[in-house]
């Protein structure tokens, strides 16, 4: 009898001991689960978004989307533009008119790098009316430069320019393809 009382009470103190240790261990576990799902929650959501830059009371750009969501929680965060993107550039000799756009289907701002990523159906139309076509562009905010290592088409008035890889100023004036794969003269005759 006291044999089988003692059998009885190791058994229950192992499953006890077991049980404990798998709540912890389960539940550690989905705390890690829970706040990696969290991280890809956005903590902000702006419907609508539209948001104007100014210096010294003179529009430099102005942004709109239809979606902004803000990725606070991620070990890098950054704002996404899923739903496309417009950035309208300003010059001071002609307020109010854009001497600049940018359009994309897809953006990505990376806060600590200064960094944005714009992508799907790209495309960028500087004060000359030259327009730029990729699926892949990025704008370095730092070193105030536009590149890219995909194809590129550039229509100019008198011709198309076809390519891999470009950089650029912010302004889109002064770029270079970096790999020039064909010209079309787009000659009136």
């Amino acid at each position: 009898m006291y044999q089988a009382n003692y059998i009885k009470k190791l058994i229950y103190t192992a499953v006890l001991l077991a049980g404990t240790a798998l709540f912890f261990s389960c539940r550690e576990k989905l705390e890690f689960i829970d706040t990696t799902i969290n991280n890809y929650i956005p903590t902000q959501v702006v419907v609508d978004f539209s948001i104007t830059y100014t210096d010294s009371a003179v529009i430099k750009l102005r942004m709109d989307a239809p979606v902004m969501k803000y990725y606070g929680r991620m070990e890098e965060p950054y704002t996404e533009f899923d739903q496309g993107l417009n950035v309208y550039f300003y010059e001071n000799d002609s307020p109010g008119v854009p001497s600049g756009t940018l359009t994309s289907k897809f953006a990505r701002y990376f806060e600590s790098q200064k960094l944005w990523e714009v992508r799907d159906s790209v495309v960028a139309i500087n004060e000359k009316g030259e327009i730029l076509e990729t699926e892949l562009l990025y704008w370095d905010e730092t070193k105030e430069l536009i590149y890219t290592d995909k194809f590129v088409r550039i229509i100019q008035a008198d011709q198309i320019i076809l390519g891999t890889g470009l950089e650029s100023d912010i302004k889109f004036s002064k770029w270079v393809i970096k790999n020039v794969s064909g010209t079309l003269s787009l000659d009136d005759e």
